[in-house]
């Protein structure tokens, strides 16, 4: 007697689409009385009908070689298509696919998979033996009655064929990457429009009146002198002003239920919506976990980018091929984009310049353009078709510029209009080229050390790029009183400039996130007083362009005044003035110790890190414990641990030191190890919404039903907000 699964292996293989019908026997019982044997339960899936969409026959252990993940990763769930990330319930009109590992996908999500040219769990890699395909048609053979007891809805174009995979394994030739199976366009103008979120009369006018309704939506500017009071006969050639950027905060607003709602986080902040483009490493190196692990990751950032965001997605190894055009992550963009990435398979060489170049060209051949754009690269290797970093001279620095298309390393006067932010994933990736491609650019490196911290990573980097309230932030210092001149700017990467008579100075900011902090040293000379009580030092102005009422902003702070007395006693450095130069010690010595150790001198390296400790330790910041001026001790003592041999500095050191440069020549935070974990060492850079973000991104990875709850989606209030 046939058992009812081989009936539907016979209706599957006779191309009809097969109704099974909801199991009559308990869900735990494991007697053993069921009719379907052992060996048929390993033969594959079946298309189930809407009606018992949930039904799920349970499979043997697999004996695929599969890579072993974590146990998020891995986890079998039957409620969730791992593809999509949708929920797959009883009735929703979505047919269920079971492979024979185990796992369950929407059969539109694994069929799409699979036209792609993937043959493999996209889970748990194990190899299948039988796949699901879509067919345009299945109409049954004449004289045949089709197998379709129930009255549901019928697709013909997701009716199922489940075809058995060949057992001889293709030779490497005829193994090619379904990447590269279609034509791309010679020009990237077919971006999906921004459509009209801007430009909705209603929707503008509430989120404006909400922005101007919650207090001071504008860059706050800070001075601070040195010291309080020079003596009139004195004078400084070397005297620091710290001046200090604030960009604007959270807000709060009320949600629909009518319950005031903490807007710190960026989720529901109203804010400018974003052009990005990734440009992943799929070269043979990122085969299994890792490529598993970049592709949960990059769901996560596919599913909290909100509708009126736009992504494109770069995959490279030998060559590079855009998966698809920048596309809004509306429900059905998310879900072509979860279905793009999920497709990708590991294999061929490492062209870094290629996948930049055609990243970049997304950018430039778009028709419409977001006020916000960034592009996030990731590499666990070195590029080996354009730079080497063994070629010539072993002490001659590669050009890393040949990395870098034209349109991103040319500069221009107002800034850097599409910084690269640089992720080097695991210890054989090229640190210094990561680093000179995010620091060229004007974005920042990340070095993650643990490969399961790659989520958090992008989490971080998201959560700062969906949070922009300022673009093309320009700092102008003015000098008043006329015997005060500019020495020197201390602006870390910052382009910065002195005009030639030393009377005015400029700094280019660019975009800063929600309650980013920017702080500057400005060094000038004071001349003495005859009879003056005060000398007026400077005056500091901000230009910017709001990225969400696109109006143009003008801030001016107040004049900068230090008091001129007859005689003044031993003052005290300002805490704020050595906090900053505590910084700009640590961040000069991490550089200098850097070039000691591609030197190979080690031990200097470690030296210059120890003497930068202890000048840090008799400072005011030291003796007040202030929390950054721990946090950079900390830090300087990691680096030392971290070039303790040649061997341990070329693993990590590198890496960890560079990411430490971006992060403070910039003031913006990177993944440095595990440095988005909460008991890290590095923090002074993260903002609120950095830390929201990497908080759902730990919730997900957890898999906490009831963290999840809490954790709403990123555009949940920003389309239509209300206010307080």
């Amino acid at each position: 007697m046939v058992s009812k699964w081989g009936k539907v292996k016979l209706a599957l293989g006779l191309n009809l689409c097969a109704y099974i019908p909801k199991r009559t026997m308990d869900d735990n019982d494991d007697s053993g009385s069921s009719t379907v044997s052992e060996s048929e339960r390993h033969s594959g899936a079946a298309l189930l009908s809407p009606a018992t969409a949930d039904w799920d026959i349970p499979p043997a252990t697999p004996r695929s070689h599969g890579l072993k993940l974590s146990k998020s990763l891995s986890r079998s769930s039957k409620k969730t298509c791992s593809i999509c990330l949708a929920s797959m319930k009883r009735g929703d009109g979505h047919a269920i696919f079971t492979a024979e590992c185990s796992h369950s996908f929407h059969f539109q999500c694994i069929a799409s998979n699979v036209k792609h040219g993937n043959q493999v769990c996209p889970v748990c890699r194990a190899k299948w033996k039988e796949i699901p395909l879509q067919c345009p048609s299945l109409d049954p053979p004449i004289g045949r009655a089709r197998v379709n007891p129930v009255d549901w809805p019928q697709n013909n174009a997701l009716m199922t064929v489940i075809r058995r995979l060949p057992t001889t394994r293709p030779t490497a030739n005829r193994h090619i990457s379904p990447l590269f199976q279609f034509p791309e366009p010679a020009v990237f103008d077919d971006d999906e429009s921004l459509g009209n979120q801007l430009n909705s009369t209603e929707e503008s006018a509430s989120d404006k009146s909400l922005i101007n309704g919650c207090g001071n939506r504008k860059v706050k500017i800070e001075n601070y002198p040195e010291v309080l009071a020079i003596s009139r006969s004195s004078a400084s050639d070397n005297f620091t002003v710290l001046v200090q950027l604030k960009a604007p905060g959270s807000v709060s607003v009320q949600d629909p239920s009518g319950n005031q709602v903490n807007l710190s986080q960026v989720s529901q902040t109203p804010r400018a919506p974003v052009d990005l483009v990734t440009v992943l490493d799929i070269s043979g190196s990122m085969a299994g976990t890792k490529l598993a692990l970049l592709k949960r990751a990059m769901g996560f950032v596919i599913q909290n980018l909100g509708p009126n965001d736009r992504l494109a997605v770069i995959a490279f190894s030998s060559t590079a091929r855009r998966l698809f055009p920048l596309r809004r992550m509306s429900e059905t963009g998310r879900q072509q984009a979860l279905q793009a990435v999920n497709s990708l398979v590991a294999n061929g060489g490492t062209n870094i310049a290629e996948g930049l170049r055609k990243g970049a060209k997304i950018m430039e051949d778009s028709r419409e353009k977001n006020s916000v754009a960034s592009i996030i690269l990731l590499s666990d290797g070195q590029d080996t078709y354009t730079v080497s970093s063994t070629s010539g001279s072993s002490r001659q620095q590669p050009n890393y510029k040949l990395l870098l298309p034209l349109s991103i390393h040319g500069g221009n006067s107002s800034g850097f209009k599409i910084p690269v932010h640089a992720f080097g994933f695991g210890a054989d990736h090229d640190a210094s080229s990561m680093h000179s491609i995010s620091e060229i650019s004007g974005g920042t490196f990340s070095f993650i050390e643990t490969e399961g911290v790659i989520q958090d990573a992008f989490a971080q980097c998201i959560g700062g790029l969906l949070s922009v309230v300022v673009n093309e932030l320009q700092v102008s210092i003015e000098c008043l009183h006329p015997g005060v001149y500019l020495s020197s700017l201390k602006a870390g990467s910052y382009p910065n400039r002195l005009m030639s008579d030393r009377r005015m100075g400029t700094i280019d900011v660019g975009n800063l996130y929600a309650d980013e902090e920017r702080d500057f040293l400005v060094s000038i000379n004071i001349p003495t007083e005859s009879s003056c009580a005060e000398t007026s030092l400077l005056k500091v102005k901000c230009v910017y362009m709001d990225p969400f009422t696109k109006e143009k902003v003008s801030v001016r702070s107040e004049d900068l005044r230090i008091k001129r007395p007859e005689k003044a006693g031993q003052e005290s450095i300002l805490i704020e003035v050595d906090r900053q130069q505590n910084r700009l010690r640590a961040a000069e010595a991490m550089e200098q110790a850097r070039a000691a150790a591609e030197k190979g001198d080690l031990v200097g390296a470690t030296s210059i890190l120890e003497n930068c400790r202890k000048l840090l330790s008799e400072s005011e910041s030291a003796k007040s414990h202030d929390r950054l001026c721990v946090a950079l001790d900390a830090e300087l003592k990691e680096m030392q641990e971290r070039m303790a041999s040649r061997h341990v500095y070329e693993a990590s050191g590198r890496a960890y030191v560079l990411s430490g440069l971006s992060s403070h020549s910039w003031q913006r935070a990177t993944t440095r190890g595990d440095s988005t974990d909460g008991s890290s060492l590095i923090q002074a850079y993260q903002t609120p919404s950095m830390v929201d973000m990497v908080t759902r991104s730990q919730a997900t990875l957890l898999g906490s039903p009831s963290a999840q709850r809490h954790v709403r989606p990123l555009w949940s209030f920003a389309s239509q907000p209300k206010p307080r």
